[in-house]
């Protein structure tokens, strides 16, 4: 099974770092979204963060001529259709992506692997929506995509071997490493990470410490790069919110429940750096603690 297209589905944050790192790798793109303006954003994203590549020496500026060439843009979801891989990379919201494969499913060759970038939701139950659950998976990249290191491989229930081979090929030749995850709610990244940022926002709605004294103790405390509520603010609290949404969903399980501070900021529309606020404001010079 070669692929050597590949269709993106989104061009936000997730959508350009994945059509980033396949036309660097060699493969044609071709990305849609909804809008030219998102189409046009995602591509100078694209640009700016290749030309950071080239001023750190880690690709020339011959290899980002190339890999921006190899990147074609449409407002038609179906032209897709005609490559050998798609990833799905659209909002965390599974009637948003079942729409998606219901529009895309009919214009698919035979032979095209549909994988979707999702962090939480079930891999079987969007592929028992296309006419080829055993061509079907999670594809799921981590945040920044240039960046890191790992990519979560998740078979449905119907996935079969090929599929999965030639997906753990293509990781491959991305220059990444795959993890391979059974199909449960946000898989292992998230099943881990997820809990471990809502404790720290329940630690926070609890008194127990200010964002600034439980993001410090766990940078110096646990040598993580970053605080859980910078971290939060970085991935977007809706998205945070979502995910513990389907732990708490599909494993009816009270230590899942999404901290009520967490709810309280996504209703007010404070979703982290995307929106200037969030746990950190970043309407200044500085973050400034919001709490």
């Amino acid at each position: 099974m070669s692929i050597e297209t590949v269709g993106v589905v989104g061009a936000g944050q997730m959508g350009n770092g994945i059509a980033h790192v396949f036309a660097l790798a060699g493969y044609d793109v071709l990305m849609t979204d909804i809008s030219q303006d998102a189409l046009n954003a995602g591509r100078a994203v694209i640009l700016k963060n290749l030309e950071r590549q080239v001023s750190r020496d880690t690709i020339t500026a011959e290899q980002r001529d190339a890999a921006m060439g190899r990147i074609s843009s449409t407002l038609t979801l179906t032209d897709l259709g005609q490559t050998d891989l798609v990833i799905e990379a659209a909002t965390e919201r599974e009637t948003v992506k079942q729409a998606i494969f219901e529009d895309l499913v009919p214009h698919l060759k035979p032979t095209t692997i549909l994988t979707s970038n999702t962090s939480s939701i079930s891999i079987t139950r969007l592929a028992a929506r296309t006419d080829r659950p055993e061509k079907f998976m999670g594809f799921h990249f981590m945040n920044p995509v240039p960046v890191m290191q790992l990519v979560e491989l998740i078979r449905g229930i119907a996935t079969d071997k090929e599929t999965f081979d030639a997906c753990l090929e293509v990781v491959d030749r991305l220059g990444k490493t795959a993890s391979s995850s059974e199909d449960f709610p946000a898989f292992i990244v998230n099943r881990i990470l997820m809990p471990m940022i809502n404790e720290a926002i329940y630690t926070l709605y609890e008194g127990v410490g200010s964002v600034q004294s439980i993001d410090t103790s766990l940078k110096l405390g646990a040598n993580h790069p970053m605080g859980p509520l910078e971290l939060a603010d970085f991935i977007g609290l809706d998205t945070c919110l979502a995910i513990m949404n389907v732990l708490h969903d599909g494993l009816a399980d009270t230590k899942y429940r999404p901290c009520p501070l967490l709810t309280k900021y996504v209703e007010a529309g404070w979703l982290g750096r995307k929106t200037k606020r969030g746990f950190y404001d970043y309407r200044g010079e500085v973050p400034v603690p919001t709490r």
